[in-house]
């Protein structure tokens, strides 16, 4: 019987290329999407010149698309918040950047500081606030990039039938 021990590679490893992945210049996989918020969060001097606080609506910037993605970057006054919604058929990787908010669901809250992620799949329902006294910012990617933002009344309930525009 043949063991790990039994086995050897002959010459240049770098030669067989069926063996070695060609670097991706775009993200393609969840671990990939993740990987690229968390450089972009790594980065301040990719977004933080951008931060702009509005009080009487939440602040949002398409930061960057790619081949079937895109990257919000959202600011969050205290008191602001989502509305409960999902994301259409996309799924989404949220990274807190600064500060700290409070994700509600179904299935209870969870408070996210600075440096959480939550990733999601399309159906995903859910209501993002920032419930502190201090402003929050957060990076939003989603893949495929958002089209729609259908706005729920509860958790159980379907989608409102009114048209809202689209924003992280």
């Amino acid at each position: 019987m043949n063991s790990d021990n039994d086995l050897q590679i002959a010459g240049d490893i770098l030669e067989v290329p069926h063996l070695l992945q060609p670097p991706r210049e775009h993200p393609a996989t969840v671990a990939e999407f993740v990987g690229l918020a968390r450089a972009i969060a790594a980065d301040r001097s990719q977004w933080a010149h951008l931060v702009r606080y509005d009080a009487t609506t939440r602040w949002y910037h398409r930061l960057r698309t790619g081949p079937g993605y895109e990257v919000w970057l959202l600011s969050w006054v205290p008191g602001q918040g989502s509305g409960l919604h999902g994301h259409g058929r996309s799924s989404g990787v949220l990274t807190v950047l600064e500060g700290a908010l409070t994700e509600r669901t179904e299935r209870g809250t969870r408070a996210l500081a600075a440096g959480a992620q939550r990733v999601f799949a399309p159906g995903y329902v859910h209501e993002v606030v920032n419930d502190t006294l201090e402003p929050a910012v957060s990076l939003h990617v989603y893949h495929p990039g958002l089209t729609e933002m259908p706005m729920h009344t509860s958790p159980h309930c379907e989608a409102r039938t009114e048209p809202r525009p689209v924003t992280a």
